[in-house]
């Protein structure tokens, strides 16, 4: 298991220990996901993005989504069906638990699932304190709009 020592880090800034901790998580979770379900990210617009995985054979009943603390997190648990007897069973009926670190000020939207594919809606809304502003000299400040400033 590869470790990376964020002492440093620590020693000479405040505040950033939640890197920390999605560093160490990212590296646990990419050797425990196992690749299942299959997603894609996507991004809709300037501050929109859509998280769709490939979880056919599921029902809404056995899905559950939930954000905590930063996280997306997404499980599917597929029951067993004890009244079906079989020749050969080729489908798997897998359970799964998929984790997003989300940046802050990204909250979930919507979700949907159609013909297989579970689409979460993502939006990024930055609080008006945190827009940029411009200080005019003489006292008189005015609002930059965002769009402006990249332009």
């Amino acid at each position: 298991m590869t470790r990376i020592d964020l002492t440093p880090l620590y020693r000479s800034s405040v505040g950033f220990d939640r890197l920390g901790s999605l560093l160490d998580a990212t590296f646990q979770s990419e050797k425990s996901a196992l690749g299942y379900p299959p997603y894609d990210i996507e991004i809709l617009e300037e501050n929109n993005y859509a998280i769709t995985l490939a979880i056919a054979g599921f029902k809404e009943s056995e899905l559950e989504i939930k954000t905590e603390s930063g996280v997306l997190t997404i499980c599917g648990k597929q029951g067993q069906d004890e009244n079906k007897r079989y020749l050969h069973q080729g489908i798997a009926k897998r359970s799964f638990e998929r984790k997003f670190n989300l940046a802050d000020h990204v909250e979930v939207t919507n979700a949907k699932l159609t013909d297989g594919l579970l689409t979460i809606e993502l939006v990024r809304k930055i609080p008006e304190a945190m827009k940029p502003k411009a200080i005019a000299i003489n006292g008189k400040a005015s609002v930059i709009d965002h769009k402006e400033k990249v332009a």
